[in-house]
């Protein structure tokens, strides 16, 4: 009896593992996927506490959370729209798709990679929520809660060997919530160059695949080796901080280029000028431009009665692209009275120069920088001038020590060290944005005072508004950085006719400049002193030369 049970029991074995094997198959891994059925709708006062509780998770977040809110008419824009993208996607998803296929064909004895089918389903993404916060950067920051249980039909088709291998995608669960940043934001349409994107959170991502027609997900284990890989793979390269960007303008031809070094210009002398007054001489002076530069000429002093005046005075350009930028450079007779006339001119474009090498040249003066003008040729004397283009340092923004959250420094011997890394030259860029809750008492005609160490600017006007929005940048260049200055900043109001007591202050801001250039940069909104809701959007940026 010992014998044939154990020799029954070996039968039983052997044949109950393959039949297992194949039961469990057919009834987990075979069958096909069936179609997606129409929810049942029902009331929630219809439901007990037990349904309740398991619904929770599943309720829209502009229900639960008041800083979302309810979308529902984008959802029904992209349901009229899912046919549509759904062709657009797919396109473009094959579209990307050959050339890496094409990469794989003939390796691993692969001779066929395609789509056999390719749709994403009839059922379109839903938004369940949708969160907007309002920044001082120049961009729009959302958070969407995205949900998508679709039906795509998604199979591939592998030829390896001589044997055809069909892949299928099937019942694709995903749950994200990204964060989606459009910046900056630009005048040209669709008014943002970049979409970033970030995931706050790991992604929930589901999905069956079949090969050869069996349910591979159903294997045990291997459904949640998939989830965590998939996980692990898509935080690595988009959970926050990391980031995904999208470009959809050039910056360089939508925005205003930000300033990269300073132009050094000494005007040395001149040679044998031009005799223009009826005495046979010239009382010249030189005016210098930058190509692309919105400030007003700069001027040397005027010699009186000489053809070869020596000045030795020196200018400062802020340079903003030293590939395109050209530097003007004119040459006149000062007359008292009537127009001046013109010496000689030329050009000298910033491309000639080496970055941190002062160049000396020595320049022809021409009449007009036509090629074909004939007066060209007639002698009009020299004009010597020494250049330097000095870059910012990248680094300018990251200088200094730490200091404490007030902003001051922890001991007397910590300052004094920390000022001698911050020493030196630099620029600093006020950028008065706009105002808000601006009220005069007679009228609202409001525009920014901008006074910095005796130097006096202003934005342009705005008529009839409580919210003026200006965007308008001011330039400082300084041999030494601004730490215990101040820049005081006043909304005026002007009346538009001639009448007596034609300004009014709408109130004023000073702010400390220390924070600016041991930060680099600082983007506030400041109340105004004097105003009783009023408001001062500044940004101010310290650039180390």
């Amino acid at each position: 009896m010992g014998f044939l049970s154990t020799f029954l029991g070996i039968i039983g074995f052997g044949i109950g593992i393959p039949l297992g094997l194949l039961i469990g198959f057919f009834f987990f891994i075979y069958p096909e996927a069936k179609d997606v059925k129409e929810p049942v709708i029902r009331p929630l006062y219809e439901l007990d506490t037990s349904a309740l509780q398991d619904l929770l998770p599943e309720i829209p977040l502009w229900v639960k959370n008041p800083d979302y809110d309810r979308v529902d008419w984008f959802n029904k824009f992209i349901s009229d729209m899912w046919p549509y993208l759904d062709k657009a996607i797919c396109s473009a998803i094959r579209s990307m798709a050959q050339p890496i296929f094409e990469e794989y064909i003939g390796k691993f004895q692969i001779k066929a990679i395609e789509f056999k089918n390719l749709s994403l389903g009839t059922l379109p993404p839903a938004i369940f929520g949708l969160k907007v916060y309002e920044t001082n950067e120049k961009e729009l920051v959302m958070e969407p809660a995205i949900r998508w249980a679709g039906n795509p039909n998604i199979v591939l088709g592998l030829k390896l060997f001589s044997l055809q291998i069909t892949v299928q995608l099937v019942d694709l669960q995903i749950f994200a919530a990204p964060r989606i940043t459009l910046k900056p934001l630009v005048p040209t349409f669709p008014c943002f160059a970049n979409i970033v994107v970030s995931l706050l959170e790991k992604p929930h991502v589901d999905f069956g695949m079949k090969i050869l027609g069996g349910d591979i997900m159903s294997i045990p284990g291997l459904y949640r080796f998939v989830q965590e890989t998939i996980k692990k793979q898509i935080a690595s390269l988009y959970l926050w901080p990391q980031t995904l960007e999208i470009p959809i303008l050039d910056e360089a031809t939508v925005g205003e280029r930000k300033p990269v070094g300073i132009l050094h210009v000494k005007v040395v002398r001149a040679h044998k000028l031009l005799k223009m007054d009826i005495f046979g001489t010239s009382d010249p002076y030189v005016k210098l431009s930058l190509t692309g530069e919105k400030l007003p000429a700069k001027k040397t002093t005027i010699k009186m009665n000489n053809l070869n005046p020596e000045w030795n005075e020196k200018f400062k350009f802020i340079v903003t692209d030293p590939n395109t930028q050209v530097l003007h450079l004119d040459v006149y007779d000062w007359d008292k009275v009537g127009g001046h006339d013109k010496l000689g001119m030329q050009l000298v474009p910033l491309k000639l120069l080496t970055p941190n090498e002062a160049k000396e040249f020595k320049l022809e003066l021409l009449k007009s920088s036509s090629i074909s003008e004939s007066q060209n040729q007639k002698k009009r004397g020299q004009l010597e001038v020494e250049l330097n283009f000095v870059p910012f340092k990248e680094e300018s923004s990251k200088i200094g020590e730490p200091v404490d959250r007030f902003g001051r420094e922890e001991s007397g011997n910590n300052r004094a060290s920390h000022n001698e890394k911050v020493s030196g030259a630099g620029l600093l860029s006020v950028i008065i944005q706009g105002a808000e809750d601006v009220e005069g008492e007679r009228h609202n005609n409001p525009y920014a005072f901008v006074l910095f160490r005796g130097e006096h600017k202003k934005t342009k006007m705005i008529k009839r508004t409580r919210d003026p929005t200006w965007n308008e940048e001011f330039q400082f260049m300084l041999e030494e950085p601004p730490l215990d200055d101040k820049i005081y900043i006043e909304v005026m109001s002007k009346r538009t006719r001639i009448s007596f007591r034609s300004k009014e202050s709408l109130g004023f801001v000073e702010i400390n400049l220390i924070d600016v250039v041991n930060n680099g940069r600082i983007n506030q909104k400041y109340n105004l002193i004097n105003s009783k809701n009023g408001v001062i959007h500044v940004e101010i940026q310290w650039t180390k030369i």
